[in-house]
C-alpha cells in the first residue's frame, strides 16, 4: 500500500452496456458531467489486472470527492478492463448510496435494492482475497434485512463492520478512511459530546499528516468538524481540500462548511463561486454551492450579489436531487427573511419552480417555503395566514414521517412551533407566544443543522430574541442574541439585534462593540441594509 498514484487522465468514451440497468439514473435534466483530472492522490489495492487497478484508484478518488456520476462511470470501466474484478461492483454499490451525511433522506428502497444486486455481482465476478470479501460483507450488512431493520440499526452494523475491517488490515489506509467516514456519518444529532465525530477525527488526523494529498481524508475531516464547538479544528483541512482536488466541484465547495461555521463569509463566497462555476448544469453541486453563497453574501449586506447568485442558480436546468431541492426553496426564503422583507417572505410563491419539480419527494425542502411564509406573515401581523402555514408544516411533517426521515420530522415540527408561537404573539398573546418559542428554541438547540444547509433560515433563538426585544425584555433579548452568535458567529441580524438590545438595556460598551461589528460586516454592502445607518449614527454620537 505504499504506492500512491497521481491521476491526470484524459477524456475517454465509456460504453457500459453490460451494466446499464444498474447505473445511477441521471438527475432530471442532467447532462453528461465533465471529465475530472486533478483529484488528489489515492491508492486502493484490489486483486485485478493492471488496467483495472489504475482505474480503480481513480474511481475511489472520485468517490472521495462525492463525484457520483463520474465515479459510477469509472467503476464500470474497472469491470470492463477486468470482468473478474468483483470489487468494481462493490465500488458501484458504494457510489449508488451517495453521500452518507444525507442518509436516510436520500435512500429509497430501489437504491438499497440496486446496491444489493451490485454486491451479488461482486461475488459472482470474483473476490480474490479475504480482504475483498470483507469489504463486500461490510457493505452487505447495511442493505441486508432492509425490509426488517431500521436505518439506524443497519448503519450501526455497517459502521461496526468497517471498524472491524480496518482493524483486521492495519496497512490498508483506505479501510481506515472509509471506517472513519461511516463513524462520522452515523453521529447522533442530539449528542453534544460529538463522540462519533471525535472518534473519526482520531483516525483521520494522523492520516492527514501522513497523506496530505488524499482527498477523502481532508473531505471527511471537514464533515467531522462541521459543528459549532469543534469547527475551529477543521480549518487546516478546509484550507487544503480545494488544492488537493481542484477539478472536483464538491472539493471546491466543502471548505465553506468550516468557513460558514466560523463566520468567514468572504472565504465562503470565494469557495462557492469556484464550486458553482465548476459544477455548471451537470450536478446538484452548483445549486448547493449557490445556497451557501447566498447565505454568505447576506451576512455581508451584499443583497444584490446574493440575488444574482440565486438567479444564476435558478436559471440552470432543474436537478431532481434533495440538495438542489433544498437550495431552490431556501435561496428566495433567505433573501426575504435576512433583509427583514416580511411581506415579501409572506408572499413567496408557494413552491419555487413548481412547474418543473417533483416537490412531493422532498417535504423537508418544501417546509422551508412554508416556514418563511409563516414567519413573514406573523411578523407582518397576519396571524391567520401564519396559522395556515402551521397547518401546511404539519402536513409536510407527516409526509416526512411517511418517508421515514426522522431527523426532518423533528426539524419540520420545530419550524411549525416557531411559526405557531409567532402567530399567537401576533394575536397579542405575548406571554403565550414567548413560551412556545422558548420550547421550540430548546428543541432546536438540542439538535444540529443538516449538511444540506449553511444554517437555519432564521435560528429559533433569534426569533425568540426579536420577540423579547419587541416586548421590552432587553436583557433577556441580549442574552439570546449572544447565544445565537456563539453558535453562528458574525451572523448579521443577530449582531444587529444584540446591538439594539444592548443599547436599550443601557449597556453602551456592548452596544458600541456590536454596532462596530455590524459596520465591519457591512463595509462592502451593495444595498442600504437595515441597521447600517443606525450603527454609524450611534458610533458618531460617541
Amino acid at each position: 500500500m505504499s504506492t500512491i498514484t497521481v491521476f491526470r487522465w484524459q477524456s475517454r468514451i465509456l460504453v457500459p452496456l453490460a451494466f446499464g440497468a444498474l447505473l445511477v439514473a441521471p438527475a432530471m435534466g442532467q447532462e453528461s458531467p465533465p471529465e475530472l483530472a486533478r483529484l488528489g492522490k489515492v491508492a486502493f489495492k484490489v486483486e485485478c489486472n493492471a488496467a483495472a487497478q489504475q482505474e480503480f484508484h481513480r474511481a475511489m478518488a472520485l468517490y472521495h470527492s462525492f463525484a457520483w456520476p463520474q465515479a459510477t462511470e469509472s467503476f464500470v470501466a474497472v469491470a470492463e478492463a477486468d470482468p473478474s474484478c468483483g470489487m468494481a461492483h462493490w465500488g458501484r454499490g458504494m457510489t449508488t448510496l451517495g453521500n452518507p451525511f444525507t442518509w436516510p433522506a436520500t435512500l429509497s428502497p430501489t437504491t438499497l435494492n440496486d446496491v444489493s444486486v451490485a454486491l451479488d455481482e461482486a461475488r459472482a465476478a470474483g473476490l480474490e482475497s479475504q480482504r475483498e470479501r470483507d469489504y463486500v460483507d461490510a457493505l452487505t450488512s447495511f442493505v441486508r434485512d432492509r425490509d426488517k431493520l431500521d436505518h439506524k440499526t443497519r448503519l450501526r452494523s455497517f459502521e461496526e463492520a468497517m471498524a472491524k475491517l480496518a482493524a483486521s488490515y492495519p496497512d490498508d489506509t483506505e479501510a481506515s478512511i472509509l471506517s472513519a467516514l461511516m463513524t462520522s456519518a452515523s453521529f447522533d444529532p442530539v449528542d453534544k459530546t460529538y463522540a462519533n465525530q471525535l472518534r473519526a477525527a482520531k483516525i483521520l488526523e494522523p492520516l492527514f499528516a501522513a497523506q496530505p494529498d488524499h482527498p477523502g481524508v481532508a473531505h471527511y475531516l471537514i464533515h467531522t468538524y462541521d459543528y459549532p464547538l469543534i469547527a475551529k479544528h477543521g480549518v487546516g483541512a478546509a484550507r487544503s481540500y480545494a488544492k488537493i482536488a481542484p477539478d472536483a466541484p464538491h472539493a471546491l465547495h466543502m471548505p465553506s462548511h468550516i468557513f460558514t461555521r466560523l463566520g468567514y463569509w468572504s472565504e465562503s463566497i470565494e469557495a462557492n463561486q469556484a464550486s458553482a462555476e465548476a459544477a455548471g448544469d451537470a450536478t446538484f453541486d452548483g445549486h448547493h454551492a449557490s445556497d451557501y453563497m447566498v447565505y454568505a453574501y447576506l451576512q455581508l449586506s451584499q443583497d444584490q450579489a446574493a440575488r444574482q447568485a440565486m438567479e444564476q442558480s435558478l436559471a440552470k436546468k432543474p436537478i431532481d436531487n434533495f440538495g438542489a431541492a433544498y437550495a431552490y426553496a431556501a435561496m428566495p426564503a433567505r433573501l426575504a427573511l435576512e433583509v427583514a422583507a416580511r411581506k415579501e417572505a409572506a408572499s413567496l410563491p408557494l413552491i419555487p419552480r413548481a412547474d418543473a419539480y417533483p416537490w412531493k419527494k422532498y417535504p423537508q425542502a418544501e417546509a422551508v417555503n412554508a416556514f418563511a411564509r409563516g414567519v413573514g406573515a406573523a411578523m407582518s401581523g397576519d396571524a391567520a395566514t401564519a396559522h395556515a402555514e402551521v397547518a401546511r408544516l404539519h402536513a409536510l411533517r407527516d409526509a416526512a414521517a411517511e418517508l421515514k426521515i426522522g431527523y426532518w420530522v423533528e426539524q419540520i415540527d420545530i419550524q411549525a412551533e416557531v411559526v405557531r408561537g409567532l402567530a399567537i404573539w401576533a394575536e397579542g398573546k405575548v406571554d403565550e407566544g414567548v413560551e412556545i418559542l422558548k420550547a421550540a428554541t430548546a428543541r432546536e438547540d438540542a439538535t444540529e443543522k443538516h449538511v444540506v444547509t449553511p444554517g437555519p433560515l432564521v435560528p429559533a433563538r433569534e426569533v425568540l430574541a426579536d420577540v423579547l426585544l419587541a416586548a421590552g425584555k432587553t436583557a433577556e433579548a441580549l442574552s439570546d442574541y449572544e447565544a445565537v452568535l456563539a453558535k453562528e458567529p458574525n451572523r448579521y441580524r443577530a449582531v444587529l439585534g444584540a446591538a439594539r438590545a444592548a443599547h436599550s438595556a443601557g449597556d453602551s460598551t456592548k452596544a458600541r462593540a456590536y454596532f462596530a461589528q455590524l459596520l465591519e460586516l457591512g463595509k462592502g454592502a451593495d444595498t442600504e441594509r437595515d441597521g447600517l445607518r443606525e450603527a454609524q449614527q450611534y458610533l458618531d454620537r460617541g
